[in-house]
């Protein structure tokens, strides 16, 4: 058997994120995927070291690489457009579902239970859920952050709004990142090669 499944979702190379914004970086969804695993990692880490967790951090890190594999099948949509209303969302969630289905059925017979737990969402303990989208939710925060330091006002709004969905999930291991990763992301190469830098604070609205 040939299976076109890792040929298909490499294909999120070429899915644009923030598409109805003029981005001064673009942003693709591999690129993104990427962005989200690597800081779920560190949160699901951050939680067992430092705040007393015991949540299986590898689990974690799997299911944020696959966490947008369906919009190889449906393309991003951006959140506001999303969540416009409770009948779009809901078609939304379905076609979600779908393209989950269609991306399993693509793997061969012998794979297909284990990468359903990760490309699954809804096999995904909630755990892991909450973890994987306060990433994202902290990758979209930086990336707004970013576009605001280049002048692009348009991500302003968009800041506001990821910023306070950030404090809504009132969990300290976004404030731990915030405080230690986050004020380095502000920095030019020269300044985080620098010996002895300082880091100011930033995302202030967040804590």
């Amino acid at each position: 058997m040939t299976s076109h499944f890792f040929a298909y979702i490499d294909k999120l190379r070429w899915v644009i994120r923030w598409g109805l914004k003029r981005n001064t970086v673009p942003e693709n969804v591999k690129e993104h995927s990427w962005d989200v695993a690597t800081i779920a990692h560190a949160l699901a880490v951050i939680r067992n070291r430092v705040f007393g967790g015991n949540v299986d951090v590898n689990a974690v890190v799997v299911a944020a690489i696959y966490h947008d594999s369906v919009e190889a099948v449906c393309s991003d949509v951006i959140t506001p457009v999303k969540y416009h209303s409770r009948q779009i969302r809901e078609a939304f969630k379905e076609i979600e579902r779908t393209a989950e289905k269609e991306l399993v059925a693509m793997l061969p017979e012998e794979l297909k239970e284990d990468f359903s737990r990760y490309l699954v969402e809804d096999n995904l303990p909630q755990e892991h859920q909450q973890l994987i989208k306060m990433a994202d939710s902290i990758t979209a925060y930086l990336k707004c952050q970013m576009e605001l330091k280049n002048g692009n006002m348009q991500f302003s709004k968009a800041a506001e709004s990821i910023g306070e969905r950030l404090k809504s999930y009132e969990q300290p291991e976004i404030d731990y990142f915030l405080r230690v990763f986050a004020p380095s992301y502000d920095l030019t190469l020269d300044e985080i090669l620098a010996p002895g830098v300082e880091t100011a604070p930033v995302l202030k609205e967040v804590n």
